[in-house]
């Protein structure tokens, strides 16, 4: 036999062989085995999600991820609008509903809430152009669309779109989410019946986020590279080494560390380096000023952290300007002993402080859910919401208020900078201290080597105890005796400082410190502590004018007179109160280069020079911190 002969008869076998092996299949698959229509089986699953997209008026269609407890009727509904990724808030894979969500969720679905959450246009599943903090429509806003009729299109179609729910609508949010339920609030949808923004940004050049009295919060690098990078999450900024303190240092400027690694290139950084001033860009997106020119009737509880490191500004600032509008009624205040957005979560403890029980907890239970049901389901609540409700740190309780003050530095006690680095209520004869101040050598905000992405420190930094930096000679540090008497404080501190320095432009930052006894028996890991309750750096170059800068005169003894954050705080005896001073908190705020030059983000190497500061506290001015001391506490213990 010829090997063609073989080799055909061989193929015959092959295919032969093949075709009995196909016959054997029931079905041959043609199209893709990813189907469009395929849904997990769980029928133990205690939810319901669904995920929509909601169209706007202008109709874009932003998606929406609606979690329904199993077997709902007639129940309320909590939207949260995000930039964060609205699917973020559920997580792992449980049938059980609590058991996928964060500590600050967990009670509203044991309590059958609707929740709601929602990407913001342009940034996840949501379609449209993310503009971060979109201003209401106006002047800066020439469109038909901002988050005001966003939120105001999405409860429309919600409650249309639910038949679970009873048609009634609260909001809740932090930080940015936050935020956006101050921007609903502007024109609220009649089923939107309740609010709580929790430290929302509320003017981010004053205090929230982006500056603080205009010193550049040169942190916020890595969040500009995250949200604004990507439509979902970006990447935060690459580092060659270990020490944020040193690679800011060495890049020079903000606009060169921004050059540097490609912010630059960043609509929204182009727009905010253009604008170091608190010009039109600024004052038009002030939520706690158009809120107040627009007030709004739904309840609304402002919430604030007593040590928020990020938006410590806004929530009291709302709430102030609303009461001053006559609309105390309708709105509450709230200050816990937390760091920002730590109502959500655990907090038992900050950094080295320890409460008798879970505060957010306790406040999430006590306070936000009565609060919430008394709107969405006509509950009365066994206690009527305080009309404040602010944390003691210093006693560990919490405690309700009628009233609040507001901020009035007039009706403040001064304490005064002394001769020999005291602290008194009686005004000195006369007295200056003077110390350098070089910009090659930042005081830095926390221990080296700073690490501005490690969470743990971050969130604590303004717990720290501030002995790291009380010894350099450019840190000036006044305190009182040893306290034989309690000195409570409740309000908004102020500083008034009288300095002249050499320089033609200059930094101020103040702090307000309790420093603990040398040996405490309670909690000896806070021996010699020095607890700052209350800090602000101030941009020299805006004492007159936060809008129209000006050069310091060199050798000119001025006034720099600014708001602390509000306190709620008991120096107890056995402590002393201190002030600190200081011209820089670095790298957390950019250098000043303390040569006055138009744009401080685009100074020249050459620009950053030593410079003589000098602290009056005699007859060319009396330095003081203004204190809102009140003789015995009007408070009701928790």
């Amino acid at each position: 036999m010829s090997s063609r002969i073989f080799s055909a008869m061989a193929l015959l076998l092959f295919l032969h062989a093949a075709e009995a092996q196909v016959a054997q299949v029931s079905e041959v698959q043609i199209g893709s085995d990813i189907p469009e229509d395929w849904q997990q089986t769980a029928s133990d699953r205690d939810f319901v999600k669904r995920e929509v997209m909601i169209p706007m008026r202008d109709g874009v269609k932003l998606h929406t991820v609606i979690v329904i407890p199993q077997g709902s009727a007639a129940a309320p509904m909590l939207l949260e609008r995000t930039p964060y990724g609205a699917s973020s808030f559920l997580s792992g894979n449980s049938t059980r509903l609590r058991d996928r969500l964060l500590p600050g969720d967990r009670i509203w679905a044991d309590n059958g809430y609707i929740l709601v959450a929602q990407d913001m246009r342009g940034k996840y599943g949501s379609e449209g152009a993310y503009v971060m903090t979109r201003p209401p429509i106006g002047p800066l806003n020439p469109t038909t669309t901002d988050d005001t009729t966003d939120a105001y299109d999405t409860i429309d179609w919600l409650v249309k779109n639910v038949p679970e729910s009873n048609a009634r609508v609260g909001m809740i949010g932090s930080s940015y989410d936050g935020w956006a339920v101050v921007m609903a609030l502007l024109h609220p949808h009649p089923a939107m019946r309740v609010a709580a923004p929790e430290s929302p940004m509320i003017d981010g050049w004053m205090g929230d986020d982006w500056f603080q009295y205009g010193a550049f919060r040169q942190k916020m690098f890595d969040y500009f590279a995250k949200q604004t990078s990507a439509k979902g999450e970006g990447e935060s900024i690459p580092r060659k080494g270990r020490d944020d303190y040193q690679e800011m240092l060495d890049a020079g400027s903000a606009g060169a560390y921004a050059v540097a690694h490609g912010i630059d290139r960043l609509p929204w950084w182009q727009r905010l380096s253009t604008h170091p001033s608190y010009d039109a860009l600024w004052q038009g997106q002030a939520l706690d000023k158009i809120i107040a020119a627009h007030p709004s009737s739904v309840p609304t509880l402002w919430l604030q952290g007593l040590w928020d490191q990020e938006d410590i500004y806004g929530a009291v600032h709302c709430w102030e300007a609303l009461k001053a509008k006559g609309m105390a009624a309708s709105n509450h205040l709230a200050m816990g002993p937390w760091n920002h957005s730590q109502i959500n979560g655990r907090a038992d403890a900050l950094g080295p402080l320890k409460w008798s029980g879970d505060t957010a907890d306790y406040f999430r239970r006590e306070v936000l859910l009565p609060f919430f049901d008394t709107y969405l389901r006509d509950r009365k609540p066994s206690h009527p919401t305080p009309h404040v409700i602010i944390y003691n740190p210093a006693e560990d309780q919490w405690e309700r208020f009628t009233d609040w003050p507001g901020a009035s530095p007039d009706q403040l006690t001064p304490m005064y900078l002394q001769p020999d680095r005291g602290l008194a209520r009686s005004r000195p004869a006369s007295g200056r201290d003077s110390y350098v101040s070089d910009p090659r050598k930042p005081v830095p905000f926390e221990p080296l080597p700073v690490r501005m992405g490690d969470h743990a420190s971050w969130s604590t930094w303004l717990l720290q105890d501030q002995r790291f930096v009380s010894t350099r000679p450019d840190v000036l540090s006044y305190q009182t005796p040893i306290l034989d008497a309690a000195v409570r404080i409740q309000g908004a501190p102020f500083a008034d400082i009288f300095l002249s320095t050499t320089g033609s432009d200059t930094d101020v930052v103040v702090k307000i410190i309790d420093v603990y006894p040398s040996n405490d028996t309670d909690a000896p890991e806070l021996s010699g502590y020095q607890l700052p309750i209350s800090l602000a750096i101030f941009r020299g170059r805006y004492r007159r004018s936060f809008e129209h800068p000006t050069a310091i005169p060199s050798g000119a003894v001025q006034e720099y007179r600014f708001r602390l954050p509000t306190v709620n705080y008991t120096f107890v005896p056995g402590h002393r109160i201190m002030v600190q001073l200081q011209s820089s908190l670095f790298p957390l705020y950019d250098r000043n280069p303390q040569t006055y030059v138009p744009n401080i983000f685009f100074a020249k190497p050459g620009d950053y020079r030593p410079a003589t500061v000098s602290i009056e506290h005699g007859m060319q001015g009396m330095s003081a911190v203004l204190l809102p001391i009140v003789p015995s506490s009007t408070a009701i213990h928790e």
